[in-house]
């Protein structure tokens, strides 16, 4: 699916059932740059209860330690993709 939006926090969430190898994991989108720095609540949540893998492809990111989050920014659009093997694949379009 494709989502046009300024900027994304992708983040893990704890596991639903401590044996299962697999997390529960988000997507919030934004319109604005930087959204961790502002406090503000996303414009749209995206939730995925059981993911092995997130595979994220020709944008730049920054990882930050402090929650273990990815924020992407400088986005136009945001294209996510579920497989059957519990993996996202994630792309889009980025000014740079």
């Amino acid at each position: 699916m494709d989502y046009k939006t300024k900027s994304a926090i992708i983040g893990r969430k704890k596991r639903i059932n401590q044996e299962d190898t697999k997390h529960p994991c988000f997507i919030s989108l934004f319109s604005m740059n930087d959204p961790h720095k502002s406090g503000k609540v996303p414009d749209k949540i995206i939730e995925f209860d059981l993911i092995d893998r997130m595979d994220i492809t020709d944008l730049d990111i920054s990882y930050l330690l402090s929650g273990n989050d990815l924020v992407i920014n400088n986005l136009e659009l945001l294209k996510v993709e579920q497989d059957d093997n519990f993996r996202l694949h994630i792309s889009g379009r980025q000014k740079k």
